[in-house]
């Protein structure tokens, strides 16, 4: 058993505040010499980036569905033995999802503080509060944190409209400077926000003068076993594109190719780098629509990458890296991009959400449990090796398989199955001789 103290930041919807609250928290307390370590539930790739910058710490993802209730135990109990301090971000909602954050905290006996955008409205905060706090009454369920207040007075008449007995974790006026920019996926990437330090620093110069400042209570997380992971891509490199158009990556799927002995090898397409020499490539979702004109003039790299597709080495395309195989990719505004042409047909960006939800695929190299969100859908004439499902058996995203290219909108996890992650990035030819 090890104890740390832990805060479980949540919210009644998204856009209440909670990401920019849980960095400027992991700002304060690294700022008064704590080591900080954040966890982010559900599957988020933008959240973790500030949070990383806030806490100087990879931020790893909890969720009892795609990542499994044994990974985020000993996620959980790892950190509790080095840190001062956990702090996990909800999803959504508080009560959203199934499994929903509220089922992370109730497991690991967290304590939820929820920030609630205030702005408009007055006593009706306290009823939102009391509904948060009672709808399971086994939740350990803290206090509330009120956000976008607009004056000391404002803030008192919210007080006063608590339960009995609920903490006050205290009041932040609306500050327009401090707000984290965003797009249609979320917010910017944390490479994007040039003032992002700042912005950090003022939000944590504001909590100074709440009840949040404090440390929260400590929390016990009971030993829990690392999984092992046999080296099975011991000696291979991947070549792994990470830049402002492939950005979507877990640090836990990066953990897992270290642990199976692979050789990381990172480049930027966008940048002009060339495809680095290695024994297969992972392309990761972002946002390629953004950058087409870097990726197209990039053709050192495209043609690399066809040789090596031609060569029968494994390549691996989620979302965004699938989007960029196509012919083309035709923008919101209806212009259309040429792109890289490994895959027929092309990918159309949506005025509106395509796709979002937890999935799990069963390959022929094994189960894969991931999720699925954006804003383009692909027309092809590929017919689709499999397709993945939901969790409660609705169909869910095509797989296309071109030799040893395999691609789809699903961005998978890897330490769901670490065996099959190493048997896509492994040489096809010495696995079928085997």
């Amino acid at each position: 058993m090890t104890t740390c103290p832990a805060l479980f930041v949540a919210a009644p919807a998204s856009g209440q505040g909670k990401t920019t609250v849980t960095a400027a928290l992991a700002r304060l307390h690294g700022r008064r010499g704590r080591r900080v370590r954040i966890f982010k539930c559900g599957p988020d790739f933008l959240d973790p980036q500030i949070h990383a910058v806030a806490s100087c710490a990879a931020v790893y993802n909890l969720d009892l569905g795609m990542c499994g209730e044994e990974d985020a135990a000993w996620r959980l109990h790892a950190a509790a033995g080095e840190a001062e301090l956990i702090l996990v971000e909800g999803v959504m909602g508080l009560y959203d999802g199934t499994p929903s954050g509220a089922d992370i905290a109730r497991r690991f006996g967290i304590p939820v503080m929820a920030v609630i955008d205030a702005g408009a409205m007055a006593q009706t905060f306290g009823a939102l509060a009391h509904g948060l706090a009672s709808y399971q009454p086994d939740l350990p369920f803290s206090g509330v944190l009120a956000n976008h207040v607009g004056s000391p007075r404002h803030a008192e008449m919210l007080r006063q409209a608590l339960p009995a007995g609920m903490v006050w974790y205290g009041a932040l006026a609306r500050d327009p400077e401090a707000a984290l920019p965003e797009r249609h996926l979320g917010l910017l990437q944390a490479a994007e926000i040039g003032d992002l330090e700042a912005r950090l620093d003022r939000l944590a110069d504001k909590l100074v003068e709440t009840g949040a400042a404090g440390l929260p209570p400590a929390v016990d997380f009971p030993a829990a076993p690392r999984p092992a992971i046999d080296p099975l891509l011991a000696g291979r490199r991947i070549a792994i594109a990470r830049d402002a158009a492939y950005g979507f990556i877990y640090p836990a799927n990066l953990e897992t190719l270290l642990a199976l002995g692979a050789e990381a090898r990172f480049f930027s397409p966008v940048a002009g780098e060339p495809l680095p020499q290695c024994d297969a490539v992972w392309l990761p979702g972002g946002y390629p629509e953004l950058y087409a004109a870097a990726i197209a003039a990039n053709r050192d790299f495209a043609a690399a990458l066809r040789a090596h597709h031609a060569a029968g080495k494994p390549i691996l395309a989620e979302c965004g890296g699938m989007m960029s195989l196509f012919e083309s990719v035709v923008d919101k505004e209806g212009m259309a991009h040429d792109f890289l042409g490994l895959l027929p047909g092309r990918a159309l960006m949506q005025k509106r959400l395509a796709a979002l939800g937890m999935q799990q695929l069963a390959l022929p190299e094994g189960w894969l449990r991931g999720h699925t969100f954006h804003y383009s859908k692909s027309d092809t004439p590929l017919v689709p090796l499999m397709r993945a499902t939901s969790p409660d058996g609705r169909e869910g995203e095509a797989v296309y398989r071109r030799g040893a290219l395999t691609a789809s909108y699903m961005h998978l996890y890897f330490p769901s199955n670490p065996r099959a992650v190493a048997a896509l990035l492994a040489d096809p030819r010495i696995s079928a001789a085997s």
